[in-house]
């Protein structure tokens, strides 16, 4: 059974209690998706190399009728309010709603302010976390902002829960980078609503810095536990990378995780062996992995057994026909490319560096490779976007289309095209966080325009995500402290949020439809990511002007434009 260990897991450790502090690590989703997370295993295998520690995993139980559960975790399905710390690792903005109901479920207040030194201590981490924090502040003690690799071992060195809470918190906030505490700075507003400081009311840094590893070919990040109850069922999950050089200006991944940087490759071939021992299904992971040097031989090495390669991410004008040899060796049966969208302009708006050669070129390989199926990924609602540019998906679907059926007709074989749409969201630390979101009724009428101009091409499939929820991520990852009070409203209606919206006092339109001032302190500019304002600034104008950047340089010694790098230790 899902969320029980047991033979479905390979891999779980188990530490005895009296090893020390213990520590509850929650995913606030269910099971199958938190344990899909790498970064959620990685800060599990991480936690639990401390010895001092012990760490078990919780997740938000199934849907059953409405009852309500406790969190138990898996390994000793202990409650998690018996734990000293409860730990949140939090991805994505739509699982924040979550992390009220668990604490309620618990049984604890809250309000962090309402939980005293006798109850857990409650921190959360995740790149959620790095992006925005303030939406979720009033429920958390503590964030930890940044890599885990970095973060966790020197935390847990620091913490003392036999000091009075307050006077711990100061301490930690004051000596660890990357520690923000929400109780020890005030939000102080404008009249018309924007934020005007984010000021400290203790003796704490007035900026949290983010911290990173700043060499990462040594830190092998691997699938700690596996098991088939999960999104990618058996495999083994390597990631080979983090960040991504090409900068796409919607993208919070390539410019929170600068400088990219990539995995050596006998440290990764290695870590295939080592998963090739468990599973023959391996998937690398990373947000630009096609760019990764050494690909090919990686994934065409004879291994002695067939392996199944699965990949996160295909760059269009990165597959060639050593890339195209190795996923036909690995018996792909379904390869992903994402134009992300379909005309040539809005592919410069967003800096994407992929025309629509590099895309047909790479299905119809994809196809002569004997790669049946095919995923294409989209995004409506982007910066100047017209219906001009959403026809225009529907247009380059159908040329896909065209190669695909031509070259899938040699093979006597006709796959399927999937084409999944979703909707833009600003998001922090990148250049389009000034712009406003689409309208949702604007959204749906670009979903049901590609739907029905597809909707008659045969072997082709439309996804779309759903607009209302893109709003509701958009509030969480745009706002203020003030979004707070709307999550609680939220919570108090069991997740409907029509109704609480239409109760809330808190505007919700102010933080998803409005355009901001370039001058406008944003809720996450407390946090330092290195990279200046004033280049995010500069990325939007080129991409209102349609003008293309180029990718980050492979040395980055050699390069001074965003920031990030000028602070980086000399090897």
């Amino acid at each position: 059974m899902a969320g029980r260990s047991g033979p479905r897991e390979r891999g779980v450790i188990r530490k005895t209690a009296a090893a020390g502090l213990k520590v509850a690590l929650i995913y606030p989703n269910h099971y199958y998706v938190g344990m899909s997370n790498l970064g959620f295993q990685t800060v599990y295998r991480l936690i639990n190399n401390i010895d001092s520690v012990v760490c078990e995993r919780a997740f938000l139980p199934p849907p059953d009728g409405g009852k309500t559960h406790r969190v138990l975790t898996v390994e000793s399905h202990t409650p998690i309010q018996d734990f000293d710390v409860i730990a949140f690792s939090i991805s994505y903005e739509n699982d924040a709603p979550a992390v009220l109901s668990i604490l309620e479920t618990a049984g604890l207040p809250l309000s962090a302010a309402q939980r005293g030194t006798s109850l857990p201590l409650v921190l959360a981490g995740g790149v959620l976390c790095f992006l925005n924090t303030e939406p979720l502040a009033p429920y958390i003690d503590l964030f930890l902002l940044g890599e885990a690799e970095a973060l966790i071992p020197r935390f847990f060195d620091e913490i003392d829960l036999s000091r009075p809470k307050r006077e711990m918190l100061l301490r930690l906030a004051r000596r660890l980078p990357g520690v923000y505490v929400p109780a020890f700075y005030e939000p102080r507003y404008h009249a018309d609503g924007t934020l005007a400081a984010m000021a400290p009311t203790a003796d704490v840094p007035a900026t949290v810095k983010r911290v990173m590893v700043p060499d990462i070919s040594r830190l092998p990040t691997a699938t700690t536990i596996l098991t088939p109850d999960t999104t990618f069922d058996d495999t083994y999950l390597i990631e080979v990378s983090r960040g991504c050089p090409h900068g796409c200006r919607f993208c919070s991944a390539g410019f929170v995780y600068r400088p990219p940087r990539f995995r050596p490759l006998d440290l990764l071939d290695r870590q295939v062996d080592e998963g090739c021992a468990l599973t023959d299904r391996i998937g690398l992971v990373g947000a630009a992995v096609s760019d990764l040097p050494g690909i090919r031989e990686l994934c065409g090495k004879d291994r002695g057994r067939d392996i199944h390669f699965g990949f996160s991410s295909l760059r269009a004008d990165a597959l060639d026909g050593p890339l195209i040899e190795a996923l036909k060796k690995s018996r792909v049966k379904t390869a992903t490319i994402a134009p992300d969208a379909g005309s040539q302009r809005m592919r410069q708006v967003i800096n994407k560096g992929v025309d629509e050669a590099h895309v047909l070129a790479a299905a119809e390989m994809l196809v002569a490779a004997g790669i049946p199926n095919l995923k294409v990924y989209f995004m409506i609602g982007l910066p100047t976007e017209t219906e001009d540019d959403v026809a225009a998906i529907v247009d380059l679907v159908k040329r896909i289309k065209h190669r695909f059926l031509k070259t899938s007709r040699g093979k006597g074989r006709i796959g399927e095209i999937t084409v999944s749409v979703s909707s833009f969201v600003p998001k922090p630390f990148t250049p389009f966080q000034w712009v406003a979101m689409d309208e949702v009724k604007t959204l749906k009428r670009k979903i049901s325009m590609i739907k029905k101009g597809l909707k008659r091409t045969a072997n082709v499939r439309v996804h779309a995500d759903v607009p209302r929820w893109a709003y509701v991520q958009a509030l969480i990852a745009r706002g203020d402290r003030n979004v707070a009070d709307i999550l609680h409203l939220a919570h108090h209606n069991q997740g409907n949020w029509p109704q609480t919206f239409k109760e809330s006092a808190v505007n919700p339109h102010f933080y998803v439809h409005r355009e901001r001032d370039f001058d406008e302190l944003f809720p996450w500019d407390f946090i330092d990511h290195g990279i200046d304002k004033a280049y995010l600034l500069k990325e939007y104008r080129r991409g209102m002007a349609g003008k293309n950047s180029a990718p980050c340089p492979a040395d980055p010694a050699k390069c001074s434009l965003c920031g990030v790098c000028k602070d980086l230790p000399t090897p």
